[in-house]
């Protein structure tokens, strides 16, 4: 260690306490240690002007106090949970005083806020949902899948759990628990919107959720130690590419649980539902996940219920390691 590293420390350590030093700034840390908040409900929840809370949530980025993310035209804001702050924060956390007035109103309007965008995000899905429970009245019961899912994933616990295409959440929420962290991503901020609902009402507080893209993950390499693909690839255009990036993302010993439907000829759900692949054939999943340097440790397959001589969709299952 050098002569300056320790004053580099305590001078990283004097800038945090001076910008959680502050009435405005505390009261933001409460509200962001109950979850992810961008600036326009922030302004909301504590009135005060959009100028004036952006200079302080920089400040407090800037000493390592709050994550900031990106999603699109958004900036979310959240209290720290890892990395050398984190332990300040759960310290000043701690000391939430427990009659405060003004606090209680904060985390009131907060909870206000939160059960506005879960309104929003069950208004959305019951929009959708007719057309899912069609295609899974197609298929054996999710929660079937789910129980293989589990089965073939093992009691963990993971490092690291990354969740691609995660939708609604469901899967995230079904593995987060096993997680030291938890990462869904999605394309869609309105399924995002379903999923940060579902992981609030579960007190999944390890969970959170991102806007990316499935090709180019905002994760360096080797970060995750387990992730799941459930039901995405069929959608894509390249699936081989995303699991490449799957591989570059997995740490050595590393696993990706992939379900996705097995070769099928319901041209409907290419017209209707914007299926780009009428299943998988599990060859070309073998091979898709040997270029991406994974090799399948295990396979299932779920036939589809009786449907009096109807087609129905067979779930397939892949268990992948990096090696």
């Amino acid at each position: 260690m050098t002569d300056g590293a320790p004053e580099t420390d305590m001078a990283a350590l004097l800038s945090a306490l001076r910008a959680a030093g502050e009435a405005t700034r505390l009261r933001l840390l409460f509200i962001l240690a109950r979850g992810e908040f961008n600036v326009s409900e922030l302004v909301r929840i504590l009135g005060q002007s959009q100028p004036r809370l952006s200079r302080h949530l920089k400040l407090m980025t800037d000493a390592g106090l709050l994550e900031r993310t990106r999603e699109g035209s958004w900036v979310l804001f959240r209290a720290r949970e890892d990395g050398p702050m984190a332990g300040l924060v759960g310290a000043v956390l701690a000391l939430k005083p427990a009659d405060d007035a003004q606090l209680a109103a904060d985390l009131a309007a907060a909870e206000e806020v939160r059960r506005e965008r879960a309104a929003a995000a069950e208004a959305y899905f019951a929009k959708v949902a007719r057309e899912w429970d069609s295609i899974r009245a197609l298929h054996v019961a999710e929660e079937e899948v789910e129980v293989a899912m589990r089965r073939l994933a093992g009691e963990g616990p993971f490092r690291f759990y990354l969740d691609l295409g995660t939708g609604t959440g469901r899967i995230l929420e079904l593995f987060a628990a096993r997680a030291e962290r938890a990462l869904g991503i999605d394309a869609s901020r309105a399924m995002l919107g379903l999923a940060r609902a579902r992981l609030e009402r579960a007190g999944l507080r390890p969970a959170q959720v991102r806007l990316a893209d499935i090709y180019d993950l905002p994760l360096e390499d080797g970060r995750a130690d387990f992730a799941t693909i459930h039901q995405v690839l069929h959608f894509l255009d390249d699936p081989a590419a995303a699991l490449r990036e799957v591989g570059r993302v997995l740490a050595p010993g590393g696993r990706v649980l992939i379900a996705d439907f097995a070769p099928h000829e319901l041209e409907f759900l290419r017209e209707d539902y914007a299926h780009r692949r009428l299943g998988i054939d599990g060859a070309l999943m073998r091979r898709w996940l040997r270029q991406a340097g994974l090799t399948v440790r295990a396979e299932e397959v779920l036939p589809p219920p009786e449907r009096n001589g109807a087609a129905g969709l067979t779930v397939a299952l892949w268990l992948a390691r990096k090696e």
